[in-house]
């Protein structure tokens, strides 16, 4: 149940860089009542602590591309490559 009501909360997006902030959380009592959860507390829990898995995720993976970037970067200018025989 928990995984479920996370997937139907909206991502959170910084606007200028991108990076993922999380899920939007006001609109969980209305899901909470809609689909009759009784035990909220574990069910929210549950959820904040796979959110947390996700935002740790998400920054990885974008760390892991600036730092790709940076090496596409500052491997110089152009590479050329010769056909030499000897």
């Amino acid at each position: 149940m928990a995984f479920f009501m996370l997937s139907l909360l909206p991502d959170r997006w910084e606007g200028m860089s991108g990076t993922y902030m999380g899920k939007v959380w006001e609109g969980i009592e209305f899901y909470f009542d809609t689909y009759q959860v009784e035990d909220r507390t574990t069910i929210v829990y549950i959820m904040k602590l796979y959110e947390r898995l996700l935002v740790e995720d998400r920054m990885d993976k974008a760390e892991q591309e600036r730092k790709k970037r940076e090496r596409q970067q500052n491997s110089g200018g152009k590479q050329y490559t010769h056909n030499i025989k000897g």
